[in-house]
This record gives structure tokens, sequence and C-alpha cells, in this order.
């Protein structure tokens, strides 16, 4: 098996140390490009997917993504996530990845 790939997050100050907007900015962005990196790992599992579904109508699972949710609002609260944030970031996510996955399907089948 192989090992997990590691995302690079850039340095920066704890959130409770800022004392500028800049030193806040500087901490967002960086958080920005390692989230980046992790969404296009997410979507090439995706793209795994629509490879090895066997049928277009297997493409959306609602128990799945009820699955998915849910395990996200454990990790939230966890994490001290407001899940006002993580739910609906979430479930725009989903929405994203199952047309990408719709996408990536008909295209590879054509």
């Amino acid at each position: 098996m192989s090992k997990p790939a590691l995302v690079a997050v850039d340095p920066r100050i704890d959130p409770a140390e800022c004392q500028s907007m800049a030193d806040v900015r500087q901490g967002v962005d960086a958080l920005d490009r390692a989230l980046v990196a992790l969404l296009a790992e997410r979507q090439r599992y995706m793209d795994a997917a629509a490879r090895i579904k066997p049928d277009r109508d297997a493409v959306f699972d609602q128990a799945r993504i009820d699955d998915v949710v849910a395990k996200v609002l454990i990790s939230a609260e966890a994490h001290n996530l407001s899940p006002d944030i993580a739910e609906p970031v979430w479930r725009l996510l989903i929405d994203r990845c199952i047309a990408h996955e719709f996408a990536t399907y008909d295209r590879t089948r054509s």
C-alpha cells in the first residue's frame, strides 16, 4: 500500500496570534492553497468513481450523500467547525462533484 500524499500548508501565524489583517490574509491564503490541492485529489476520486461505476444510474446515490454529510458533521464538531458552514459547503461540494462525475462518465463512455 502506498503512503498517502501530504498536502503542504505554507507556514502561517496561529489565528489567535494574528495582529493584523495581513497576518489573517496570509493564513487564509496558505490554507486556500492547501484546500485546492485536497479538492483536486477529491476530484480524482470522482474520476475513478466514474471509471468504476457500472452504469450512469449509479452516479447519484442519496444514501451515500447522507452518509458523507453525517460523517462531515461529526468531524466538524470534533474540530469546532460550525455546522452552519460545514453542511452547506459539503452539500455544494457533493453536488458539484456529482455533476463532474456525470460529465466524466458521459465523456469516457461516448
